[in-house]
Parts: structure tokens; sequence; C-alpha cells
């Protein structure tokens, strides 16, 4: 541990320092109590609705084909305001919680198993998907985070599992037989969780063990969103999630050398729960952990024994993050993560103490900065590299930001706040800035677009 291992903690941990509630005892001592005293359904998100609701409200909305345009147009609106209000709500946790390691590690997972608003359907479901598939299983076993995430709607909408059908199940050959075009097999959600929520990208799977994994996934599907009366049969309907084994495709399934004999859900199941403890996976995942609390090129030390806790406890994710805050290369006093937007946000917003921000306003800088919430452009996620995010042009921008949050924190002074925020990282040079700024305005400005601001 060095001296500044509370500047460590509580930036590279956590979301940075909130000047009127700082942290007390010993730094790996505060990050266990957030551990020990998580709370996965935070006060905060209390009033959101959930997926059942959310899932049945766009339902409804698709069904509008015939409907006057002022009604669809009230329907759209609705389902806008689901998202604007998940949105909302995640911003003024992340500045005001007290348990900023335990928010870090949602963020991150819920970037692991991403899903973007730009897909209709996800879109409204993103808050609800967070909240009910990532929030509760930070600290349980991956293998059962993982298929509460890839039978959420959200995910199932997502990656176009909804709209996949066996080619020889009982619908596609119902519907063959009244001269409609067989049903296909969609192969998205299959793959994603191959390369990116499981064993990752030249692992050793074959486009062969894709399809073989996307016809077991059949008939894991969002009954609700299937038009027609008799779409899925009596099998669940009216449900957000459910299996319909009319869709599902028949037959055994061999995926990575192993034969799954045809028994419906439990298909998928125990696929899923043999992808949660093949070692690529764990070496997957350790090295996406280390890389987002270490360095972009993570000590393989780190990686190995993260990888080591994954194997040795069969993916209890609790034990896994004990073994990340224990180990000494994240707490290494050079600073080498640059914050994404998202982080330089939150940690601004943070730094300046106040609750006169409206969280709208910070989605728009948000936006403005390159990285909207649960919109990152595929399921691979955000990028957690310096190079997606260190541009010239985005390093302007969060200097425009910097003006605009500094104008709310200007009641702060900026001179004894710099040091405080960034202990012995704060530099001559910034701290000479900050001092000959016209302004107090300024001065926060530029402490939050200091290099100090950037790093953790």
């Amino acid at each position: 541990m060095t001296d500044n291992s509370w500047s460590i903690a509580v930036t590279r941990f956590g979301y940075g320092h909130r000047p009127s509630a700082a942290p007390v005892g010993s730094p790996k001592a505060w990050l266990r109590q957030q551990i020990d005293g998580y709370d996965s359904r935070p006060v905060a998100l209390a009033d959101l609705p959930g997926s059942q609701l959310v899932a049945r409200q766009f339902g409804a909305f698709r069904k509008l084909r015939n409907d006057d345009e002022d009604t669809k147009r009230t329907a759209r609106r609705a389902l806008r305001g689901r998202l604007r209000d998940a949105i909302g709500a995640r911003i003024e946790l992340a500045v005001h919680t007290s348990s900023p390691f335990t928010e870090r590690l949602v963020h991150f997972w819920a970037n692991h198993f991403a899903i973007s608003t730009e897909k209709p359907g996800a879109g409204p479901l993103a808050g609800s998907f967070e909240s009910e598939v990532i929030r509760p299983n930070i600290f349980g076993r991956f293998s059962d985070m993982l298929k509460a995430v890839e039978s959420h709607p959200a995910m199932l909408i997502y990656l176009d599992q909804a709209q996949s059908i066996g080619p020889n199940s009982r619908r596609a050959k119902a519907a063959a037989q009244r001269g409609r075009p067989r049903a296909g097999l969609n192969e998205n959600l299959a793959r994603e969780i191959l390369e990116l929520h499981t064993l990752g990208v030249r692992s050793g799977y074959t486009q062969s063990d894709v399809t073989e994994f996307a016809k077991a996934l059949t008939g894991h599907t969002v009954p609700v969103l299937r038009r027609g009366s008799n779409a899925a049969g009596r099998e669940g309907a009216d449900r957000t999630y459910a299996f319909v084994a009319r869709l599902h495709e028949p037959g055994s399934k061999t995926v990575l050398g192993t034969t799954y004999r045809e028994e419906g859900a439990r298909e998928a199941i125990r696929i899923l729960d043999d992808l949660a403890a093949n070692p690529a996976t764990a070496r997957h995942i350790a090295t996406k952990l280390a890389r987002h609390f270490s360095t972009d090129e993570p000590p393989a030390s780190l990686v190995n024994r993260l990888e080591e806790s994954f194997l040795k406890t069969g993916g209890n994710l609790r034990a896994v993050t004990l073994s990340l805050i224990d180990a000494p290369e994240v707490w290494q006093t050079k600073r080498q993560k640059f914050l994404t937007p998202w982080e330089w946000s939150i940690a601004s917003l943070r730094a300046i103490d106040t609750d006169q921000f409206e969280p709208m306003q910070a989605r728009r800088v948000m936006i403005n900065l390159g990285q909207d919430l649960w919109k990152p452009g595929s399921p691979a996620g955000f990028d957690d590299k310096t190079s997606a995010w260190a541009a010239p042009e985005a390093l302007h921008r969060r200097v425009e930001a910097a003006q605009t949050i500094g104008r709310l924190g200007s009641r702060h002074d900026a001179r004894t706040l710099g040091p405080l925020l960034y202990a012995d990282a704060w530099s001559k040079n910034s701290a000479t800035a900050v001092a000959r700024a016209e302004s107090p305005a300024q001065a926060m400005a530029l402490m939050l677009a200091s290099p100090e601001a950037m790093w953790r």
C-alpha cells in the first residue's frame, strides 16, 4: 500500500471524491465494507418499472399498426420516457452513492453484457435489465448472472433471439404446411455469448458450434412480442419471457465437442453452465477485469491471479472481487487508465459536490463526449482503452464540458479542492493554472480539465 492509497481507492475503484462525504478507515476496509453491505436494490431505482410492465407496453405499441398517429405518438413518447427515467436514476445514483466501488462493478458488468438503446424494444428495457439481472448477481456466481442475462427480454430482443425459430420445429413445419416460408434460425445471441460473454475471440469455437448453440437456444423467446394470436401457442403467450417448445429445434446438439441430448429448455442451460466453467471464460473475464482496474495492457500476474480465483471458486464473483482488491498490481501509484466520458462526467459532478444539476443535462454532456448511456454501438460494449477516448477532438470537447460543469461548482475554491481530490498527483502546473484563473468558475473548469482529472 502506498501513502496515496486513498486517492487510488476513490479514483481507480470508484468515481472520485465527494468533498462532503470523505470515506473513513483504511482504503481496503472501505472497499470490503461496500461488498459486505451491498444493496442490490438501491432506493434511487425503486420507482422504476420492471421488465414485465415495459415489455408488455412495447408489445402493445407494436400492435398499433392501424391506429391513428396521435395514439402511436403517445405510446412512443411513453416508451421513451421509460428510458429517460432510467438514465436519470442511474446518473443520480452514480453521482451521490456512498458505495462507488460497487456501482463501478455494476457498470462494468452491464458493459460486459452490453445491450443498446438503438434496438427498438431494448431501449425501454435497459434500466430493468441492469436492475434485474446485473445488480443482483455482481457478487454471486458468474453462471447465475450469465443465465439471467441470456433469458432477459432486453437481451433476447437486442440480439434477435426473440425472432429465432428452429428450422425443423413444430412451428416451422406448421408454417410450411400452410405454404408460408420456413422460419429462420438466428445465430446472433449464440455467437455473442461465445465471443463476448464467455470464451472470448480466438478461443477455439467454430461456426458449427455457433449454429448448434443457436439451435439449442430456440424456444427461449419473448412471447408478448410475437405477432399473431397463436404465434407462441398457449405456452406463456402473455409473458415477457418463456420457453416455447413448439419453436424449439428438435434433436441433440453438439457444442465444443460435447453432445447435449434433446431436453427442451434444459439444453441451453446446460451449455451456459459448461461455458461458465470453461477455462477460456475464466481467462476472458480475468483479462477484462484486470484491464479495467489496472492498465490497458494488464500485468500477466494480475490476470493469472484473477483467473485462478475464478476457477478455484467456480466463478464466485465475490471471491474474484476480493482477489482484485488484494492484488498489489492494482495499487500501483501511477495513474494509467484514461477515464471514459461516463467516468469523467460522473467524477466531475462528484467533485463539485452539488445537487444543482439536471441528469438530462449530464447526459447531454456524455452524448457530446461520445458515450450515451446504454448505447455502445455494438454488442462488444464501450471500449475500455485509452485510444478510444483520448483523441485531440475528444479532449477539446472535455475542456468545453469542464466549463459547463465548472460553472455549477463555482462556489468551491478549486485551489484547495485540487490537492484534496487528486492528492500527490496534483502537479505544480495545474496548481498554477488554477491559481491564475480569472473567476471561480474558470478555476473549477481548469481543475476538471487538468491531466490529473482525466486519469485514474
